[in-house]
Order: structure tokens, then C-alpha cells, then sequence
């Protein structure tokens, strides 16, 4: 399990996973998600109470909103298997 936290403004780098599938909690601020499957883009409204998965292979970066920060648990599946695992790709987002 995992805490992320965005301040106001900030952007987090573009990802991929090689093995694992995570699932996202919300808890606090505003701010979006994008996620890209195969062909299938979106981006995902964040604010608390909203969860939302992340497969294996799916490209996804999240911004907090510009007047408040974001901050989210998540849990992976399998467990993290260390470094490596998170892959850098091209996203919607200049990263901060």
C-alpha cells in the first residue's frame, strides 16, 4: 500500500507497470487522472471518495487541481516487486 500526494499545481511523471494492477483511493483535494489502454483514453476526475484501477500495462499520469493539492492511497496487485517496475512513457502532461 501506498500514500500520493500532489501539491496544488504539481504533476506527477507518465507511467506504466510491468506486472502489477493497482487500485486507487482518493482521500483528499482535487485534481484528474489519465489512464490509456490499448486504444481506450480517459481522464478521471479526483476528489475523495472516487476509486479507480490501473491494469497492468496501462499508461497513466495525475495532476492535482491548480487551488488544491490531491492525495490518494492505492494498493497493488501483486505486491511491488521493486525497482524497475514503473516504466516512464509519454503523457497528456508536462510532469512539474
Amino acid at each position: 500500500m501506498a500514500h500520493f500526494q500532489l501539491a496544488a499545481g504539481q504533476v506527477a511523471k507518465a507511467v506504466t507497470h510491468r506486472t502489477v494492477e493497482e487500485v486507487w483511493f482518493v482521500v483528499s483535494g482535487q485534481g484528474q487522472m489519465w489512464r490509456q489502454h490499448g486504444d481506450h483514453e480517459e481522464v478521471v476526475p479526483l476528489e475523495p471518495g472516487v476509486c479507480l484501477t490501473i491494469p497492468v500495462g496501462t499508461h497513466f499520469q495525475f495532476r492535482a487541481s491548480g487551488v488544491s493539492g490531491v492525495a490518494a492511497v492505492a494498493v497493488t496487485m501483486p505486491p511491488w516487486p521493486g525497482e524497475g517496475e514503473a516504466v516512464l512513457v509519454s503523457g497528456p502532461w508536462q510532469p512539474t
